[in-house]
């Protein structure tokens, strides 16, 4: 999957609201992070719990740029959780956990600004 990190491309395709519904974004603790050596790309292995809808997933993310894997647990993210698993090298990713590139292409996190129960639905 290709990411446009720049803030002037156009935007994307009109859709429907019928078709923003079918993609579900949902908020999780991040409860375990670690580096990711294996990754091609600098990268940061998560395990985070939605909650008992969805339950603990597993995500590989690129935020090294401004995130260390000790700063992260505990931590609420926005994750897409319908998209298929994804083989990253030696993982498995289950969710894409949503981000925003800075000037400099650093990717930072998405996430509420105050705790929300985990597995909340972004609508």
């Amino acid at each position: 999957m290709h990411l446009v990190h720049d803030p002037a491309a156009a935007p994307q395709a009109e859709i429907d609201f019928g078709s923003f519904l079918t993609v579900d974004m949902r908020v999780g603790t991040v409860i375990k992070a670690e580096p990711f050596p294996e990754a091609r790309k600098p990268a940061i292995k998560l395990l985070i719990d939605f909650g008992d809808g969805v339950g603990e997933k597993k995500s590989s993310a690129q935020i090294t740029a401004h995130y260390q894997p000790k700063d992260l647990v505990g931590r609420q993210v926005v994750a897409v959780v319908n998209f298929p698993p994804r083989q990253i090298g030696p993982f498995i990713s289950e969710v894409l956990v949503l981000g925003a590139a800075d000037s400099t292409a650093g990717i930072v996190l998405l996430a509420p600004d105050q705790p929300v129960p985990n597995g909340a639905r972004i609508a």
